[in-house]
C-alpha cells in the first residue's frame, strides 16, 4: 500500500563540523588525523541514494526550520543551551562529555535538526502526510537536560514532543529507539513522566555503559513507562523483529499514544564500526513494517522517524532506503549489494540467549497495560 511519506533533509545537516578525529579521539601525538565517526558521509550518501533511486519523487518534501531557544528550554537547562550557543559563536567546542565536538555555527545546526523533527511531526498531525522520515543531523538521543553526549547537542525528539505538547497537539507520546546505543536521553528526560512511553532496544552496555538495563523502568508517576531491551552483541534481524512484536507492540497499543516517534539509528547494521550487531537492510525494512502496523492499530498511523546514528557510510544508504520504501510503499529496485555477504548470515536468526532478554522486557510491556488503565481511571 502506498502512503504519503514526508521527508526532511537540508544540505546544512551535512555541514555540521565534528573536526579531524581518528574515529572518536582528537588527532595529535601518535593519533594520525582522519575524521570523526560522526561525519557527514553516511547521512549525505543516504540523501544521495534517495534522490538517485528516484524515491525522492514519491516523497513529500517537508522544509526544515530551526526551533527557538524557548523550545530548547522546555527540555534543557538554560546553562546547557547558553554554553552551546556561546561556543558556537566562536570556534565551536564540545557538547559536554568530551567526545561530542562541534564547530562554529553548531548551535544553529542543532536547532535545525530538532526543528526538522518537529516539522515532520507537525506534517503528520496536520494530515499533510501519513508518516514521515526526518533525515537530520546532529543526532539527539543521547542528549540529557544539562549536557550533550554521544555526538548529540540537543534532544531532537523530546524537544519536538514538548513543543507539540505546549501547543496542545498531543498528550501521550511513545518513543521507540532502535539505535545500537541506549536511548539514555529520553529515559532521563521522561523518567517520571506517565504520558511518554520510552522503549530502547540496544546492544547491552555498549554506550553509555552504565545505563539501559532491564530494571531501569521509570519512577514515581512514570513507573513502568520506561522499557529497555539490552540485547547481547551479535543480535540480528530475528532479535529485533521479535523485540518489536513481543515488546513494542503490546506496550504501545496498551499505552494508546497520540503519536509514535522513532529514534532511527542504523548502527545495528552488520557493517557498522561502532556496534557489534548483525541487522541487514531487510532487517531494518522489517522493523519499519512492523512499526507501521503498530501505528495503524494504536494511533491512526501517526508515526515519525528521526535519524540518529549509523556510521557505515557504504551501508547506511541501503538501510535507510529500505526503511523509506517501507514507509512509502514504493519499491525503487535498489538492491543492497552487501546482502551478498551478510544476507544469509546465521546471526540473522533469533537465538535462545536473545529470547531470554526479550522475554524479560516483554513482561514489562504486558504489565504496562495495567499501568495505562490505572492512569485512565
Amino acid at each position: 500500500m502506498e502512503r504519503r511519506t514526508g521527508y526532511v533533509w537540508h544540505e546544512r545537516y551535512a555541514w555540521h563540523d565534528t573536526g579531524t578525529h581518528a574515529g572518536i579521539y582528537p588527532s595529535g601525538g601518535f593519533v594520525q588525523p582522519y575524521r570523526n565517526f560522526e561525519s557527514p558521509e553516511s547521512k549525505a550518501r543516504l540523501a544521495g541514494l534517495v534522490e538517485v533511486s528516484g524515491l525522492l519523487d514519491s516523497l513529500v518534501r517537508i522544509p526544515a526550520r530551526e526551533v527557538t531557544a524557548e523550545d530548547l528550554l522546555r527540555v534543557h537547562t538554560a546553562e546547557h543551551v547558553e554554553r552551546i550557543r556561546e561556543q558556537s559563536e566562536h570556534a565551536g567546542g564540545d557538547a559536554g562529555d568530551g567526545f561530542s565536538p562541534f564547530g562554529r555555527g553548531g548551535y544553529d545546526l542543532a536547532r535545525l535538526a530538532a526543528g526538522g523533527t518537529l516539522a515532520a511531526a507537525e506534517a503528520v498531525l496536520d494530515g499533510v502526510v501519513d508518516n514521515a522520515y526526518a533525515l537530520v543531523r546532529p543526532p539527539g538521543h543521547h542528549a540529557e537536560p544539562d549536557q550533550g553526549r554521544g555526538y548529540c547537542l540537543f534532544a531532537n525528539i523530546p524537544v519536538a514532543i514538548e513543543a507539540l505538547r505546549a501547543a496542545g497537539r498531543v498528550r501521550r507520546v511513545a518513543i521507540f529507539d532502535y539505535d545500537v546505543h541506549h536511548g539514555n536521553g529520553a529515559q532521563k528526560i521522561y523518567w517520571d513522566d506517565p504520558d511518554v512511553l520510552t522503549i530502547s532496544v540496544h546492544q547491552d552496555r555498549l554506550f553509555p555503559v552504565d545505563s539501559g538495563l532491564v530494571d531501569e523502568q521509570g519512577a514515581g508517576a512514570g513507573a513502568g513507562t520506561n522499557i529497555n531491551v539490552p540485547l547481547p552483541a551479535g543480535s540480528g534481524d530475528g532479535a529485533y523483529w521479535s523485540t518489536v512484536d513481543e515488546v513494542a507492540r503490546p506496550a504501545i497499543t496498551a499505552f494508546a499514544p497520540d503519536l509514535i516517534l522513532v529514534s532511527s539509528g542504523f548502527d545495528p547494521s552488520a557493517l557498522d564500526p561502532l556496534g557489534r550487531m548483525s541487522v541487514t537492510s531487510e532487517g531494518f525494512r522489517g522493523i519499519a513494517e512492523r512499526l507501521l502496523d503498530i501505528a495503524d492499530e494504536a494511533c491512526a498511523g501517526r508515526i515519525v522517524f528521526s535519524h540518529e546514528g549509523g556510521y557505515s557510510a557504504v551501508h547506511v544508504p541501503f538501510c535507510g532506503v529500505a526503511v523509506l520504501e517501507a514507509l512509502s510503499g514504493v519499491r525503487t529496485g535498489v538492491e543492497d549489494p552487501f546482502a551478498l555477504s551478510v544476507g544469509d548470515s546465521p546471526t540473522r536468526e533469533l537465538t535462545g540467549w536473545q529470547t531470554d532478554v526479550i522475554d524479560r522486557s516483554a513482561e514489562l510491556a504486558r504489565a504496562l497495560g495495567l499501568v495505562a488503565r490505572r492512569a485512565d481511571d
